[in-house]
């Protein structure tokens, strides 16, 4: 008589089986069921530990997460002194903030997914991929940054196009999908060869990927970006742009160069590298509702809508639920393979996570219409010319009056935090009610937002610029990111 034992483990349940045999006979079953039960508990704990994780996180997270650089980084001033390495050395630092913010979080499974942690890549191949990825990046950030000095076009206005949000938001539910395990990142085999053939196959990819990621943190680069970007377009010198903005995009893209060269080192199997892989493609699919939803006015408007229906804190606890309900329904621990009522089960709990982070996001800023700051025009492009906006400029000269003119957009996350944490501190309103206020939404491309942002001399959101009461558009003070209460009001006071 002989048995063996074997333990089996597909990243789900812990299976033992015992085989039992001698001559001529062979007899195998399950050893005792309580092995199984166990895993079972165990992996309810975590599910119920990871839903409640969930729900806390919803609720308290995305208000403390940092939105970019403050507009206290001023490269653009040392360069302006003639001080080359201090200026480069800050827009590098700029580029390494701005990859600590929200907006580039997607990258880091791309980065993971792609670039590291597969099996037969090595140290030295996973430093080549992830260098082609951070190229790609800065090239694109060199490209858009000297179009947009030269043309006067805001840094990151695509976004607004429909047709760029749709395109980034199939690339995002892409990305998703292959977190889900419906296939591996790769390129066509086709090419996959031909790149073979010259030493070069990922590379290309990799310079693929990397030139997407420049679109995908827009949203927070403004604060940097607008003084660097004016000051390109005052010297005229489109190869010192193109180098500062390369270095810009290099400073965002070491974190995800040590990401991409150290997950090589990381485990690939098991239940919880599923999980991660879940939990990531939810936050790709939240971040493609993001895009479709700004681009479109009336999502945009929904969205808001229901977000102030439950007001500040109801919003925010009713979404916390909601993610919890998502993860208890499986929209981490199934999989999509695994049969059809498994499948509708982990799709509808990722619908309802995905959909819990879009009502959080919204939540974000609710009551601060009626907390901030009174705006005497708020005007988002409507007509043939900025006529309303030529209207207010006139009746402040009439009137002797400063006028304060805020620029922002809806996929701007500088431009929330101004709202969300400066234009409702009571100083700043006091001191804003001398000024005739305009409020700018660049949200969506429009031909007469172009014009004042031409005119005002706008590179990037958020800005927020100042008229004398005498007419003149004033250089300095300007605001070009995000700047507290206090600054702020120091800002306020020295237009006159």
């Amino acid at each position: 008589m002989w048995t063996g034992q074997v333990d089996y483990n597909d990243g789900g349940l812990d299976i033992k089986v015992e085989a039992r045999g001698s001559r001529g006979r062979f007899l195998m079953g399950p050893m005792e069921p309580h092995h199984v039960e166990s895993s079972t508990s165990t992996r309810r704990f975590w599910v119920l530990g990871l839903a409640l994780l969930a729900g806390l996180g919803l609720a308290f997270v995305p208000a403390l997460l940092p939105t970019g650089p403050s507009a206290n980084l001023d490269a653009a001033g040392a360069l302006g002194a003639g001080r080359l390495g201090a200026g480069a050395l800050l827009v590098f630092l700029g580029g390494l903030l701005t990859a600590l913010t929200p907006c580039v979080y997607p990258l880091i499974p791309i980065t993971v997914g792609v670039f590291g942690a597969r099996p037969g890549v090595g140290r030295g191949r996973a430093v080549l991929l992830t260098s082609s990825y951070v190229v790609g990046m800065g090239v694109v950030f060199a490209a858009l940054g000297v179009v947009a000095a030269r043309t006067g076009a805001a840094f990151g206005q695509l976004l607004g196009h429909p047709a760029v949000a749709i395109g980034l938001a199939v690339f995002l539910l892409v990305l998703a999908a292959s977190m889900f395990g419906a296939f591996e990142l790769a390129l066509p085999q086709g090419l996959a060869l031909r790149l073979n053939a010259v030493g070069g196959a990922g590379l290309a990819g990799a310079f693929l990927m990397g030139s997407v990621a420049g679109f995908l943190a827009a949203p927070c680069t403004g604060p940097v970006l607008t003084g660097l970007l004016t000051y390109v377009a005052t010297t005229r010198s489109t190869g010192l742009g193109a180098a500062l903005l390369f270095v810009y995009a290099l400073g965002i893209g070491v974190p995800f160069f040590l990401i991409g060269v150290f997950a090589v080192r990381m485990p690939r199997s098991g239940a919880w590298m599923d999980w991660v892989k879940s939990a990531l493609g939810i936050l790709l699919v939240a971040l493609a509702a993001t895009y479709v939803r700004d681009a479109f006015p009336p999502l945009r408007a929904a969205a808001a809508s229901a977000a102030r229906a439950w007001g500040p804190s109801g919003g925010v606890w009713i979404a916390a639920a909601i993610g919890a309900a998502g993860v208890l329904l499986g929209a981490l621990h199934l999989h999509f393979g695994a049969g059809p009522r498994e499948s509708l089960l982990k799709g509808v709990g990722v619908a309802l996570v995905a959909g819990a982070v879009l009502l959080r996001l919204s939540a974000l800023n609710v009551g601060v219409e009626s907390t901030g700051l009174v705006w005497n025009l708020r005007y988002a492009g409507e007509g043939p010319a900025p006529t309303p906006v030529e209207s207010a400029l006139a009746r402040a000269r009439v009137e002797h009056r400063p006028v304060m003119i805020d620029f922002f957009a809806e996929w701007c996350a500088a431009c929330k935090e101004l709202d969300r944490e400066t234009y409702v501190a009571p100083a700043v309103q006091v001191e804003a009610e001398r000024f005739i206020r305009i409020k700018v939404d660049g949200t969506n491309a429009q031909d007469p937002v172009d014009a004042l942002y031409q005119r005002f001399g706008v590179n990037g959101l958020p800005t927020v610029a100042f008229v004398s009461s005498d007419g003149k558009v004033l250089d300095d003070p300007r605001v070009t990111g995000f700047l507290g209460p206090e600054k702020f009001v120091e800002a306020l006071r020295r237009v006159q």
